[in-house]
Formats: structure tokens, sequence, C-alpha cells
């Protein structure tokens, strides 16, 4: 018995020497969905696909500082205008998103590692912020959106006065 009987697709099929069959192959069609799935996951993790594609991952660069009155979030937006950004916040949700536009056509372009499109970040909020204040300032490519803390999520510090023990003040 043939080894290539017992596999139901290559019965009746003759495969051409040195050629592998793409079109009817099913572990070339998993491993071409494998490859895709991989590439999907390695962009959550902000790692270039394994494809080698010049869309920066997570873009824009955000970073995000917290005081006890405020939450501040930065992003990076070189070459962009503050009227190419939208921030907005819905459900505890921050969502800073716009375009980049190309500045010269395609047919001209030798090679870019620039990235052009529309691009979009979502970050959640984990504490309660005034909506009705938050503010959005945008100076020198860098948004800057500070969300004041409502005042029931403020950290409520109390000093506590530390007495002797009477022990001690019997000595």
């Amino acid at each position: 018995m043939n080894m290539r009987d017992l596999i139901p697709w290559a019965r009746n099929q003759q495969m051409a020497p040195g050629r592998y069959r793409e079109e009817s192959d099913p572990f070339t069609a998993l491993h071409r969905e494998m490859n895709r799935l991989f590439d999907d996951v390695m962009r959550g993790f902000d790692m270039a696909p394994l494809g080698g594609t010049n869309r920066p991952v997570g873009w824009p660069q955000v970073e995000v500082v917290e005081t006890d009155k405020e939450v501040r979030v930065s992003a990076e937006l070189p070459g962009l205008e503050d009227k190419d950004v939208e921030v907005l916040m819905q459900d505890g949700v921050l969502t800073i998103r716009g375009e980049r536009k190309s500045e010269i056509d395609d047919k001209e372009r030798a090679f870019s590692e620039r990235y052009y499109g529309r691009f979009e970040r979502r970050i959640p909020m984990a504490w309660d912020v005034d909506e009705d204040k938050i503010e959005a300032t945008f100076r020198n490519g860098v948004l800057t959106v500070t969300l004041p803390k409502s005042p029931e999520s403020r950290p409520q510090a109390r000093r506590i006065a530390i007495n002797r023990s009477t022990e001690e003040t019997k000595h």
C-alpha cells in the first residue's frame, strides 16, 4: 500500500515533482492561515508583523500620568495639526483618532517608511473623571488631554495621630 493512498485528498491526484500544489493543499492553506494569525497577534504586542509592513502598531504612542487630581494623556502626533485630530470621551473610554495624509503622489515616491492613513487609539479610563472639565491642547506635535478626576474618585488622605502607648507614659 502506498502512503499517499492513506491521505484522502491525495488519492487520484498527481503531484508534479518539485512543485507544491498551493491551491488544493490543505497544509498550505493552514500554513497561510497560521502566518496571518501570528501577524495579527504580533501587532497586538507592538511588534512588527512577520510580513514586514511599515505600518506602526499602536500609533500614536501615548503616555498616561496620574496625579491625585487628574489623569493626563499625551500622544505623539508629529507632522499633524490640531485640525487633523479628533478627541472623544464616551462610556469611560478616551478615543484619539485622525488621519495623516501623504504630501506627495505615490508615483513620485521611490521608498518610504512613513505611515499615512487613518489611526485610532482607545484608552479605557480606570478612574472616574469629570467629563465636563476635560481639556485638550496641541503643541509641537504633542496632544495633551487632561482629565480631572471626579471628587468622589480622588483619594481622601487623612493624617492619623500616633498616640504613645500607656506603658511608656507610666515610666
